[in-house]
């Protein structure tokens, strides 16, 4: 659920940057303010609906990956009121609620695990940077339902078309950020505890060759994709002229 919300809010917000962009630089026009609305009806119910689904998967890794809860936060040492920490702000018993809806429970730490098991450093800074994302995605969300609420335009807010055009790209990183926790967070293990990636790594050689095939191959597809819809925008805006 956590990642099918991710994937609505990147496509959409991307796509609302898009058009935000087009009518900072083109002006307002039918296609560019029916779109940006269209990607806001999609991207702010996923935006405000996140923060919750990310509270029930921290539960999930708290009671099946322990190891990575640890890692994510850092958290060297086993307590209870073990504080989050997003960036420089420090959230007392918010790990603790977090995992288990109690600022009083005990959440394990990296002590508890064998030193050659921790994961790397980066998967607390993926954690950070998708925490911090998506709660400047959340305030985003509520200053463009405040506008709505107040009944101003969107389309015609100048710092509220910059602020979609800044925020178009971030989803995207955020994701990016989520799977280095879920991948790097649960090395050595393939599977959690049953199987490690040394065990499951394949012996063939020669794997650059389809790699490097498959990346050419979704290159070609993105080249194509924006070259498609940068025909269709620029029909678009060709027939709007003519009318």
């Amino acid at each position: 659920i956590h990642m099918v919300l991710a994937a609505y809010m990147a496509t959409a917000l991307g796509a609302a940057a898009i058009h935000a962009w087009a009518i900072l630089r083109h002006g307002r026009t039918g296609l560019h303010e029916l779109a940006l609305r269209i990607a806001l009806i999609v991207a702010l119910p996923a935006t405000l609906a996140q923060p919750v689904i990310g509270h029930y998967a921290g539960q999930q890794v708290a009671a099946y990956q322990p190891m990575k809860l640890a890692a994510m936060e850092g958290l060297e040492r086993t307590q209870s009121f073990a504080p989050l920490r997003i960036g420089p702000i420090e959230i007392p018993g918010g790990l603790s609620f977090l995992a288990y809806n109690d600022p009083a429970a005990v959440v394990r730490g990296l002590e508890e695990f064998p030193r050659e098991d921790w994961p790397h450093g980066i998967v607390r800074v993926a954690f950070q940077v998708m925490v911090i994302i998506g709660t400047l995605l959340v305030l985003y969300a509520l200053w463009a339902l405040y506008l709505v609420w107040r009944k101003r335009d969107l389309s015609s807010s100048r710092r509220f078309l910059l602020a979609t055009v800044l925020a178009g790209p971030l989803p995207m990183i955020a994701i990016e950020a989520g799977w280095i926790v879920t991948e790097v967070g649960r090395q050595p293990w393939v599977i959690y505890g049953v199987l490690r990636t040394v065990d499951a790594a394949t012996p063939v050689r020669g794997l650059i060759v389809p790699f490097t095939l498959f990346t050419l191959i979704y290159l070609g597809l993105v080249i194509a994709c924006v070259a498609v819809l940068r025909f269709q925008v620029r029909q678009s805006h060709r027939e709007e002229r003519a009318q």
